[in-house]
């Protein structure tokens, strides 16, 4: 497959990328400032007896309360997240070839969740949760949490099923020499 796209592409790729994830980000830090003004330090809201409620929670940690405390750790995962993001959109056509429209959205989707709990950590030192499935007593978490999470479970199918090999040699650091 061809990986020539013209600096125009290129760059309407990462624009659209930044805004997109910007976008997504403002969302997501909204609901969470709507958490912690109305449910900060109340009872929980039910929205479903006995399945579903919002319920405030400061996560220290990453996914389901693990690493507590690595802050830096955390910092240091988002970085990698965004440069990957970077180099993915800049190495994809255009938004003209549909074929990698999926991927794209999931690339936006990823960055957009590990910048808005990476938002959280900087500016507080912990991630706001919110959204409790009671009924199976999931962990607590938010819309960023869904960004990642619906993002890579379509990443996965699609690089397992959707995707050629050869539709993501795009993507390889080094070409490998062909004799």
């Amino acid at each position: 497959m061809d990986s020539n796209y013209s600096k125009r592409e290129r760059l309407k790729n990462l624009l659209a990328w930044g805004v997109i994830s910007q976008v997504l980000v403002l969302a997501d830090q909204y609901t969470k400032h709507l958490a912690a003004s109305h449910l900060k330090g109340k009872e929980p809201f039910v929205l479903w007896d006995g399945v579903f409620e919002l319920l405030y929670s400061e996560n220290r940690g990453a996914a389901f309360g693990m690493l507590q405390g690595r802050q830096g750790f955390f910092f240091l995962v988002g970085l990698v997240v965004m440069a990957a993001a970077i180099y993915m959109m800049w190495k994809m056509p255009g938004w003209k070839s549909s074929r990698y429209h999926a991927l794209k959205i999931c690339v936006i989707l990823i960055t957009a969740g590990a910048w808005g709990n990476m938002l959280d950590r900087l500016s507080q030192g912990f991630v706001v949760d919110f959204l409790y499935f009671k009924l199976i007593n999931f962990p607590i978490f938010n819309v960023a949490d869904i960004y990642v999470t619906v993002a890579t479970a379509v990443l996965f199918l699609l690089i397992c099923f959707y995707y050629k090999d050869d539709e993501l040699e795009i993507f390889r650091l080094k070409k490998e020499d062909k004799d």
